[in-house]
């Protein structure tokens, strides 16, 4: 169908060098046919011009049995856009490193032309697959072609978002976990605090293979799973040279950029303090070749990050710092239990004492590490600190410490001379 309204403000947003989202909708709209996206040109251009939001969230909007999965969306010019009057976001869970058959994609399309909008977008910052712009109506047919399919709905409200991963081992040679399994495992293991919100706001599982962490877990994640070692750093001293003899200046760019200062290179060979090692994959990321993760791997599993909404941003901090996380079994129950354990405790305690919207971090931040330490019986240790090598997040009490806060002034003098 031709586009019925004129959008001379969004049609400045076809320019510059970027794709443009007013470009897809205008297609989806003339190529398409869709109305949907007709009217949500106009709507969108009215909004432009009068600087004003024309949508109205939330209400009780869904599927049967499931309280989450539905975002709920109405126009507040329905008159004016009768297609975009239910403008419902579906989010539906993204299979595992977001690896798709092309088969599954076109059966997702089929789905949304028959059901929606056209409108999709693929693994915006929830990481589901988001389908823009459903009416009430065709939420159930819609939901019924996506399980007679074998997709499920993910994470929405106050509940547990959709766990998401990196590529990890399937396409990653630096990758320390299986984060396809874990994630498969943690979605199955969980789907009643996924599809049920219960708690005071939501909380995301983020895996990341190794320290590189490129799903950003560290930064986004209210529960970090990242991929890391324990033993040394292999070195392929021959490789070394390859890189020394291509003109590779390994001083410059990969000693002096050690953060730890744990590296030197004498006589053609790199040496590694591995003991003062942190784990940055700096010098893994500059060669290739010469260096790789050990081999005793597992886990680092932090916690409490989170975008800034009612608090500031918030990085995750250390809660324990090496998790084997190998799978043992087929049956699930059988698989990563320490961490379950961990995670039973914490979202109790997170449940009895958060307030409204009020995220895992930012309840660690109002009550206290130490609270949320006793909450998960877990001993505070060196590694769980706010700033690395600078400011410890454990405040220790006068019982935990030998001797408590007396000290014997002569005796401490005896063993400090100057």
């Amino acid at each position: 169908m031709p586009i019925t309204h004129k959008t001379p403000l969004l049609d400045e947003l076809e320019k510059g060098p970027w794709p443009s989202f007013v470009k897809d909708i205008k297609r989806a709209a003339d190529e398409g046919g869709s109305p949907t996206a007709n009217d949500l040109l106009g709507q969108l251009e009215l909004s432009y011009e009068q600087k004003i939001g024309h949508w109205k969230h939330g209400g009780i909007v869904g599927v049967f049995g499931y309280g989450g999965g539905v975002i709920g969306r109405y126009s507040d010019v329905p008159h004016l856009f009768p297609s975009v009057t239910h403008f419902h976001t579906l989010r539906i869970n993204q299979p595992a490193s977001k690896f798709y058959s092309s088969e599954q994609l076109r059966t997702l399309a089929d789905i949304w032309d028959k059901h929606g909008s056209m409108i999709t977008n693929m693994h915006g910052s929830t990481g589901d697959i988001i389908f823009l712009g459903c009416r009430t109506e065709a939420l159930e047919p819609c939901f019924a072609d996506l399980t007679a399919n074998g997709f499920d709905l993910g994470g929405s409200g106050s509940a547990l978002r959709t766990p998401s991963c990196c590529v990890g081992r399937a396409r990653c040679e630096w990758s320390c976990l299986d984060t396809q399994d874990i994630t498969y495992n943690l979605t199955m293991t969980y789907q009643d605090e996924m599809h049920r919100p219960a708690w005071p706001y939501k909380f995301k599982f983020k895996t990341s293979g190794c320290p590189n962490d490129c799903v950003a877990a560290i930064a986004r994640a209210d529960c970090s799973i990242i991929g890391t070692w324990r033993d040394e750093i292999r070195i392929n001293q021959k490789e070394v040279q390859n890189y020394a003899d291509a003109g590779l200046d390994i001083q410059k760019y990969v000693i002096d950029l050690c953060p730890a200062e744990c590296m030197s290179y004498q006589d053609g060979e790199i040496q590694i303090n591995n003991k003062k090692c942190t784990r940055c994959m700096h010098c893994i990321n500059v060669m290739t070749k010469a260096l790789r993760p050990g081999t005793d791997v597992g886990a680092t599993i932090l916690i409490g990050a989170k975008a800034p909404i009612l608090e500031g941003a918030q990085m995750s901090a250390v809660v324990m710092p090496f998790l084997k996380m190998e799978k043992v079994s087929d049956d699930l129950d059988d698989n990563y239990t320490e961490l379950k354990d961990f995670i039973d405790k914490l979202w109790e305690w997170w449940d009895e004492n958060g307030k409204n919207r009020e995220r895992v971090g930012e309840l660690i931040q109002r009550l206290g590490y130490r609270a949320f330490l006793d909450a998960v019986e877990i001993d505070p240790i060196p590694q769980m600190i706010k700033e690395p090598r600078s400011n410890p997040y454990i405040f220790f009490l006068e019982q935990d410490v030998e001797g408590g806060w007396e000290r014997d002034l002569e005796e401490y003098r005896a063993r400090h001379q100057a």
